[in-house]
This record gives C-alpha cells, structure tokens and sequence, in this order.
C-alpha cells in the first residue's frame, strides 16, 4: 500500500526561509532596545509558531516586553518582509511535481495561515497543495495532533496511509501522535537541535528535497 496523503511542514522542509525570520526578529528586537540574535539563535526557536518564537526572542535579546503585546508588531514586521530572500529548497518543485500525480499533498505549518498562504502563491508552490493548515486556525498547533488529523479525515485516507515531512522534533512528535509514518527532512534547518536519539528506526529519512520522491514512492 502506498501513501495516498503526503503533508510536508512549511519552514526548513519547503522553504529555507530563516534569514527572513531571523531578520524580522531583529527588527523587532532592535525597535525594542534587545540585542541582535544569531542565525543559529533563531533556527532553534522556530518550528512551534510565531508566538513562541517571538517569546523565546525577546528572553535572548534581554527584552522585557510581554510577548502577546509584540506579537502584532512582529507579524507585520515579517507581513511585510516577505517574500524576501525565501526560496523553496533547491529540488523541492521537482520533487512535489513528481509526488502530486500520486498522493494528495497537504501543507501543516504552525506560520500563520495568511503567511504560509502568501509564501505558497509568490514562490509557486501553492498549485501542489488543496489542502493548507495554518497555526492560528481552529486546531491547536503541532505537536497537536489535531490539524494533521483533519488532513487525513479531509483526503479521505487512513493513518496508515499518511506521512508527515518535516525537519524538526515538533514534526516528529506530531506525526507520532497522530500514527501516522515520520520522513525527515535531514536537510532542514531544524536538524540544528533535533534530537537523533529520539528516532525508532521506522522513520523514512530524506537527505535532500531529490530524496523524498524514492522514499515516499516506495511501495509499503
């Protein structure tokens, strides 16, 4: 049986987009009297949405503001970046175009749905995906099993016909609670803090968007 539902993350698995973040951050940061953040600062505070990235940037940067207060801010900041200097990863249109004639794709992100939407449609990646769930919809957030659960409920499929990409822990507890199969996306910039102890060894591993048609195409 081969999957019929393939839903990909949006940030580090589709999109290497952590210099737009990182520079949106900083602005935000900057405006607020913090401190400048790495890269790799904040490739470790991505993955669980815009508001705990925000929360978890203004502790780095030495900022006592509450975050919900400059979580607008920050959304605007970023609105208004985009796209900027975020391209899909070299590989990742071949990819999905090889996938599509065989499985519904889908999109599950914890980016604001308006954002993921805007950065689908620039980058001409939205004509693979029905199907896009935002992390400020009705469903809690990854590792939330819930939007991935409607995902499947909404293609029709099984748990056991479905996968989840993604290239952070989030994305692996996510997949796990919904029992649904894991392919990592070795590439991604979440690998920075991913946990390799945490693997069972019956994930799918990619090391490249070139990989991901051999892996999810094989028969199961």
């Amino acid at each position: 049986m081969s999957f019929r539902l393939v839903v990909f993350d949006l940030d580090g698995t589709l999109i290497d987009s952590i210099g737009d973040l990182t520079r949106a951050v900083n602005r935000l940061v900057g405006e607020l009297g913090g401190r400048s953040l790495g890269l790799d600062e904040v490739s470790a505070m991505v993955g669980e949405g815009a508001a705990l990235l925000v929360h978890r940037a203004l502790g780095a940067s030495g900022v006592d503001t509450d975050a919900a207060r400059a979580l607008p801010r920050f959304l605007e900041i970023y609105d208004a970046i985009l796209p900027g200097e975020t391209r899909p990863y070299p590989g990742i249109p071949e990819a999905l175009a090889a996938l599509a004639p065989h499985a519904m794709l889908a999109v599950l992100t914890n980016k604001p749905t308006a954002a993921a939407v805007k950065l689908l449609e620039t980058l001409d990646l939205s004509r693979f995906f029905p199907l896009v769930v935002g992390g400020d919809g009705p469903f809690r957030r990854k590792p939330h099993p819930d939007g991935l659960r409607h995902l499947i409920a909404a293609s029709a499929a099984s748990p056991e016909e479905a996968v989840l990409v993604g290239d952070s822990m989030v994305d692996l507890q996510t997949a796990r609670a919904a029992g649904v199969t894991t392919c990592v996306a070795r590439y991604g910039f979440g690998q920075a803090v991913f946990s390799a102890s945490a693997l069972r060894g019956d994930e799918l591993l990619a090391d490249s968007p070139a990989d991901l048609p051999r892996v999810l195409l094989r028969v199961n």
